[in-house]
């Protein structure tokens, strides 16, 4: 029997995503003994060359990481659906945009701007402003990068996407799971979300009481919580009534941190961000508008707090069109 051939590739993301991979242990040994990987940019020295030159669906599955950013990013995600039988949008940031998607409410110049010409550590040393071009011309010949988009894509944005793997990074349950399904040519019915059909809450063993209510919201910082009690409860956004459970166990959780959403909507949620803003709301314990903006007003970052994950997958997308 042929070797698989695999293709591992980072596009707006972490390095996490290909790291996990390793989390596997021994079972990437079992991976290396029925795959080739083509291309795995964080591991070795692949060339994109050697792609191209691969016939269409001769790569049997591409598990692609992180959000769509830059021309490159566009280039490598329609040259490898074009190459692979399956493509996997692997971890948050290509399922939804993840982290890398909060850019969106801003537009593209305000972020170079303040990359390069107010942030101090680097303006003192660019006092001409200068910032990286697409193209530039040099003695040797034309220089190009990749160009920057206005908004970060989720991948089923750019192209068909036959299965999901979220997580930040997908816990290595599931990344074995997967690679078991692909070795036995059991994979789910096209379209799916590999993971749990439950809630981080459903799993998680803190107390909850059915009378819920909050007069305050706190950071993690400010207060010294219960570890048997539910975070929301005490004032804690915690995502979990709004999450796919399937990172082993509410882990966030049993080390007394609430969970921050990255596994992204569960199954029937279309937009995770107006859930868990509908679970909240319902737990502020006042009637009179001026009570209940100061209860919200301790909310800081209610994008980035709300849509940690998924705000380019949203119904807002981004405050920037």
């Amino acid at each position: 029997m042929s070797k698989l051939k695999v293709v591992f590739y980072w596009a707006a993301s972490c390095g996490g995503c290909e790291v996990s991979l390793l989390d596997t242990n021994e079972k990437i040994v079992e991976l290396g003994a029925i795959a080739d990987i083509l291309l795995m940019p964080l591991a070795f020295d692949g060339k994109y060359h050697d792609i191209e030159q691969l016939k269409d669906g001769e790569i049997d599955v591409t598990f692609f990481n992180g959000g769509t950013r830059s021309t490159e990013h566009e280039h490598l995600a329609k040259l490898l659906r074009q190459k692979s039988k399956i493509m996997v949008s692997y971890g948050a940031c290509a399922s939804w945009g993840g982290i890398p998607g909060l850019a969106n409410q801003f537009h593209v110049e305000d972020i170079l701007k303040c990359v390069y010409e107010d942030t101090a550590s680097i303006a003192g040393s660019n006092p001409s402003k200068t910032r990286p071009q697409v193209k530039t011309d040099v003695p040797e010949g034309e220089l190009t990068i990749p160009g920057l988009y206005d908004r970060v894509f989720p991948l089923d944005e750019v192209v068909k996407v036959d299965y999901y793997l979220p997580g930040c990074p997908p816990h290595v349950d599931w990344v074995v799971k997967t690679i078991d399904a692909i070795a036995a040519g059991k994979l789910p019915p096209a379209g799916s979300v590999i993971g749990s059909s439950k809630t981080v809450c459903d799993e998680c063993k803190r107390e909850k009481s059915s009378d819920r209510k909050i007069k305050k919201f706190h950071r993690v910082h400010e207060i010294i919580t219960d570890p048997e009690k539910c975070l929301l409860e005490q004032g804690i956004i915690c995502s979990g009534p709004a999450t796919r459970s399937g990172c082993g166990g509410a882990k966030c959780l049993d080390a007394n941190m609430p969970c921050r959403g990255c596994y992204g909507p569960p199954p029937g949620v279309v937009d995770q961000g107006a859930k868990l803003l509908s679970v909240v709301a319902s737990m502020i314990d006042a009637n009179e508008e001026e009570e209940i903006e100061k209860i919200l007003s301790d909310i800081k970052d209610t994008i980035g707090t709300f849509y940690q994950f998924t705000l380019p997958k949203s119904i807002l997308k981004g405050g920037v069109k």
